[in-house]
Formats: structure tokens, C-alpha cells, sequence
């Protein structure tokens, strides 16, 4: 059994590690004397070699897994991070880094002053500088960091958004239908090349009307589609206070398909990435660390994003790259590395801008697994929960947090 990714963990436990039942068909390889499975880390993250490895057996204690086991435990517990006991930890299997690291008072104020360092008011630090996000798709930017673009602005540094692909394949086509019927309206009302207008809009009409399930759209409806998210993510970024010469529409080529299959990532796509961080010279660029999105966007965005930073770094540029999620999953408590309060003003004003990509709204094309819920909604809870998680940890109380775990060069 072959699996990869975030998206495949919890169903990689249940094949692999909860009673056998009809409900996952792959739970049945248990009872196979030659049944093998080949996972990559993320898809491995839930089961207990993973998740919990000290339950197996003596272990290595690295800083990585005290915080790890401490904060679940403390969770466990319901219990605030100072209010821990010697006690929890022996109900809890954890005697040897009682022994080790204890007593349970240090243990607890150790990782509560590592969480306590992670809340970060000012992402950009003192220095005003140039933040460079990157945006696989036109509108992962506010869904996932709007909080953090918020904050950014307000603190007075230059941020630049940087749009990876056109995301034209998620457009429904009604909504195509309604946007060429305006062109053509608004075209024939002011007098705007008619002639032209009529022609394209003809084809257009034609194309719909020959269509078939599944048909690759048409290039002129490429376009159409492309202009739509484009128009969005200028009118989404504007609301965080980011203007339009600020953004950049890179329409990488990998994605150039017109179908949800997707090329191989381009060489002159890493070389434009790098002609962007020669151009502005950030202080910080951010990167979607989320990797479940149903068709390799974000992983493919991520690995030419890394090509470019390897090289330029390299050359001797050097700036910080934070990883961001919130439209598909959120960081655990134990991996962030920095969080960003957001406000209940700010919660608003991100909403705001998610609402403005309007042919994302109510029904996304792609909305990914089971969820129903809107992304506006799986952002706001995601933020939402982190910030009760850090409450409930005994840390300082938040409406919302985003939470942000730094890339380093291996």
C-alpha cells in the first residue's frame, strides 16, 4: 500500500493501526503475512511511531519530542502547562523524561516559555522591510496569512504578493457566462470595439454550447477564467491594504494545462522566481506549507519556490521563509515556530477580503475531501482553535491566531 501526504494520515492509521472493519477496506492488510506499506512522513504523522514514538519504547529525548510529548500531555489532561504534575506523566508513560528532563514544574515552564516566544506582534520585525507571500493559487494568500498581511501592513512594511498560478481550471463556467455577458454589455454600452467584442463573444457562447463533461475549456475561456481570479486577487488585496503594483501574476508554466493534470515544474519557472527575489530583495518571504490540496498546486509552488531560494542563497542573498496553512490543514501546536494574534477587527477584515473572490464563494470547484465548509469558515476555525489550544495551554488569551513554522535550508 502506497501513500503521501498530509490528507492520507488519518485514513494510514485506520488502515494500519485500528481494528479491522468494512468501513476501510485497507484495514483487512493487517491480517496479510506479506502486506507492506510504503508512506512518506506526512502521510505517517498519525500513526503511534509517529505521533507518539516514547509509547514503543526508550527513545532519544531531542527538544522536538519534549515539546511535543508536553504540550499532548497537558492536552490530554486539560490541564494549563505550569498546572502539570510528576503524576501526569507516569499515568501517561512518560517516566523517562520525567527522569531525564523532570521534574514535571520544569518540564512544563520549559515549553511554555518556548510557546510564549512564538507569539509575535510585529511579524516583520523593527526593521521595516520587504515581505515577499507567495500565492500558489489567487486567493491562498488571505485565506491562509490575511491576518498576518494585516499585521504587516499596519506595522508599515512593504509586502508584495506574488500569484503562482491563474487558478483558471476553478471557475465554474456560469460564472464565465455571466462575466462575458457583462464584457458585452458593458462594451456595447460605451461604445468599446463591438465589432471585436461580438466576435469573441460568439465563439465563447459556441464553445459553451458544444461542451462536453470533462472537455478541456477553450483558450479563449482560459483567458476569461484567468482575468476572473486575477480581478479577485487585486480586489482581495486591496482590502488588506496591499496595492495593485504591489502584485505580481506569475502564471507559472507548470500549470499552463488547462486541465487539473499539471506539467512538470518549468525551469524558466525557478528562474522567474529568482528574477522576483533579485527584483525586490525581501526581508522575509512566505510560502504555503500545506501540501493537501487536492491536485499538488502547493507541493509543486513550494519545490520551485525552494529551487529558487537554494539558488539565490547561494549567490548570497539571504532572508527568512516562513511556511503558512489554514485552507486545508492547520500547524499543530507543537511544530509552530511563531504565531500572529489576529483580532476580532482583523478576523472581519480577513473575511472581507476571502469574500471578495466571489467564483470561490458558497461552492468552490475543488473544495478537497469532506469538508464542507466554505474556506473563509475552515480558516476562521482553524485560527480560532489555535488560539483556545494556546488558552488552554496556560498562555496568554487570543481571539485568533496564525500560526507560522520557519523553512531552514538542509
Amino acid at each position: 500500500l502506497l501513500a503521501f501526504g498530509e490528507h492520507k494520515a488519518r485514513i494510514v492509521h485506520r488502515a494500519a493501526e485500528v481494528r479491522q472493519s468494512d468501513g476501510v477496506t485497507a484495514s483487512f492488510l493487517q491480517g496479510h503475512p506479506k502486506a507492506t506499506f510504503l508512506l512518506d512522513t506526512d502521510a505517517a504523522s498519525a500513526l503511534t511511531a509517529r505521533s507518539s514514538p516514547w509509547l514503543g519504547g526508550p527513545i532519544e529525548w531531542t527538544p522536538e519530542l519534549i515539546r511535543k510529548a508536553v504540550i499532548q500531555l497537558a492536552l490530554e489532561k486539560k490541564k494549563a502547562l505550569l498546572k502539570l504534575s510528576d503524576d501526569d506523566f507516569r499515568e501517561h508513560g512518560l517516566y523517562d523524561l520525567l527522569r531525564e528532563f523532570g521534574p514535571a514544574g520544569k518540564l512544563g515552564q520549559r515549553v511554555f516559555s518556548e510557546l510564549n516566544q512564538t507569539i509575535c506582534e510585529n511579524p516583520g520585525g523593527e526593521t521595516q522591510g520587504t515581505s515577499l507571500v507567495f500565492s500558489p493559487h489567487p486567493d491562498d494568500d488571505v485565506i491562509s496569512m490575511g491576518g498576518t498581511i494585516l499585521r504587516l501592513v499596519e506595522k508599515g512594511h512593504k509586502v508584495h504578493i506574488a500569484y503562482m498560478t491563474s487558478g483558471n481550471i476553478a471557475v465554474f463556467d456560469h460564472d464565465a457566462r455571466r462575466f462575458t455577458d457583462f464584457v458585452k454589455e458593458f462594451n456595447h454600452l460605451f461604445g468599446i470595439n463591438v465589432e471585436k467584442t461580438d466576435e469573441v463573444c460568439a465563439r465563447v457562447q459556441q464553445f459553451f454550447m458544444a461542451k462536453k463533461p470533462g472537455e478541456p475549456d477553450s483558450p479563449d475561456l482560459l483567458k476569461i477564467k484567468s482575468l476572473i481570479r486575477a480581478t479577485e486577487a487585486r480586489a482581495g488585496a486591496a482590502v488588506c491594504g496591499v496595492p495593485e503594483s504591489q502584485l505580481e501574476f506569475m502564471n507559472l508554466r507548470f500549470y499552463r494545462t488547462g486541465t487539473i493534470a499539471k506539467a512538470p515544474i518549468h525551469p524558466h519557472d525557478v528562474d522567474d522566481i529568482v528574477g522576483l527575489f533579485h527584483k525586490l530583495k525581501p526581508t522575509q518571504i512566505y510560502v504555503a506549507g500545506e501540501m493537501s490540496d487536492p491536485h499538488g498546486t502547493h507541493r509543486t509552488c513550494a519545490e520551485a519556490i525552494f529551487m529558487a531560494v537554494n539558488r539565490v542563497f547561494a549567490e548570497g542573498m539571504n532572508f527568512q521563509v516562513w511556511l503558512y496553512r489554514g485552507a486545508w490543514e492547520e500547524w499543530q501546536p507543537h511544530e509552530i515556530e511563531r504565531v500572529v494574534p489576529i483580532s476580532p477587527e482583523q478576523i472581519l477584515k480577513k473575511r472581507e477580503a476571502i469574500f471578495r473572490h466571489q467564483s470561490q464563494k458558497d461552492r468552490a470547484m475543488f473544495p478537497g475531501g469532506s469538508d464542507k465548509r466554505e474556506f473563509w469558515q475552515r480558516a476562521e476555525d482553524r485560527n480560532m482553535q489555535t488560539a483556545k489550544t494556546f488558552d488552554l495551554l496556560g498562555l496568554p488569551e487570543y481571539y485568533a491566531l496564525e500560526g507560522l513554522v520557519q523553512w531552514r535550508q538542509t
